[in-house]
This record gives structure tokens, sequence and C-alpha cells, in this order.
């Protein structure tokens, strides 16, 4: 069940929230019980207001997702999604060791398949690819080796952050559909911060929230945590 659930941020036109992890964004055929539903139970009866999906994250993902309050400002909003300059996605991953390759870009071209729910890096000639690009850099390494990252999206592709790593070799934590051998009870990736200009007012919107620092891997990184 979805309760309890922490705005971040509210106006009269958007609402940031805390997902929990493992709970879907929105409907999905798994029938488990999604935030955008939760939301619309939450916000019915307040007049003009009907939460509508601006973004998405995948379920197991948690952390910051902006909703609109009506189907005009998630309209207003949608075409600034694609600029990632103007749109910005930060998040945080946990990886199994420290990476062989620098800081800085990742860019490959990745592949959806839709049947297995799957994103592949292939060759660029190849039809559907798309190029995925995103910035990074490490904060911390724990004693063992596992490695706290920070990730800024330039692109949005389905399941980016996750296969960009693994197929380098460092799968995130917990992320066992890419590889990852890990038993974290979840994917150690999460939305961290997002921020973007109202288009209505111009004001900037940011949200920012952080993992439970009591559960693994994220426990390892608790002093780090709290100093972002």
């Amino acid at each position: 069940m979805v309760n309890d659930l922490q705005i971040l941020f509210e106006n009269e036109r958007y609402l940031c929230v805390n997902k929990p992890a493992g709970v879907p964004s929105q409907p999905d055929p798994s029938g488990q019980e999604d935030l955008l539903t939760a939301l619309g139970k939450q916000y019915a009866g307040q007049k003009g207001v009907c939460v509508t999906l601006v973004h998405r994250l995948d379920t197991p993902t948690g952390g910051v997702m902006t909703f609109a309050k009506s189907a005009a400002a998630a309209g207003a909003l949608s075409h600034l999604l694609a600029d990632h300059d103007v749109f910005v996605k930060e998040y945080l991953c946990v990886l199994p060791k420290v990476p062989d390759f620098a800081p800085g870009t990742l860019e490959d071209w990745l592949y959806h398949d839709t049947a297995k729910n799957k994103s592949f890096v292939v060759d660029k000639a190849r039809g559907g690819a798309k190029r995925a690009l995103l910035e990074w850099e490490p904060l911390a390494t724990a004693g063992n080796g596992f490695t706290l990252v920070h990730v800024r999206l330039r692109t949005g592709r389905t399941h980016q952050i996750r296969v960009q790593f693994a197929c380098r070799g460092v799968p995130l934590c917990g992320d066992g559909k890419y590889g990852s051998r890990e038993k974290c009870g979840g994917i150690a990736l999460w939305s961290y911060r997002l921020s973007f200009p109202d288009p209505s007012s111009k004001a900037t919107v940011t949200a920012a929230c952080l993992p439970d620092a009591g559960r693994l891997p994220w426990s390892l990184f608790a002093d780090e945590l709290q100093r972002l």
C-alpha cells in the first residue's frame, strides 16, 4: 500500500513527491497500487485538481517524481522534458566496485526490447537504436569497494543508467536483470534531485530527497549522504 506520501514541493500547478522504491509510477499489469492512483485519491475532491503524470520512474527506483495538477499544466511542461539542460534529473546509485573507466560522460546507442522489457547496447545502425548520454562522478568508496555515484542524465532512455553501467562491467547493486550478484533488497538507484522552470511563473522548481541510509547498500554511505 502507498501510505504517508512525502510531498517535497507543491504549488498550484505542480507537485514533487518522494516515490517509494518498489511502487509503480502508474497503473501496470501487476495490479499493485501505484503512485498516480494514490495521489489521485489523496487529491480527490479538490476543485480543479486532476493529478496527471509528467514523467516516470521504473518500479524498483525510488525518489523524486513530478506530477502536474491538471492536464493543461502537464502539457505546458511536457515540451521541456526532452531538454535535459532545462528539466534536470540527478540520480544516486551504488556500484559493486570502483569502475575502471574515468568519470565523465558515458555515451552509447541503446535498443529497448519491449517484449523482454530490457535495453541493450547496440550499433548505431540498428533500427530503433537511440543515443544515450549521461554524466557521472564517484562520491565515495566504502572499504569493500562499493562506490556511491552521482549521475546526471542527458537523455532519458529506458533503463539507461542501469544498462550503461552494466555494459561496462559494473551493474548497479541489486540489479539482477542486468547482471548484479549482490542482494540488496532492490536496485541501488535513486532519483535524488529534479529541477525545472515552472512554465507559468518561470520560477525554478527544485525538489530533492535521499534514500534510506539505514538500508544496504546506502547505509555504507550514511555520512556522505548527509552531506549532499
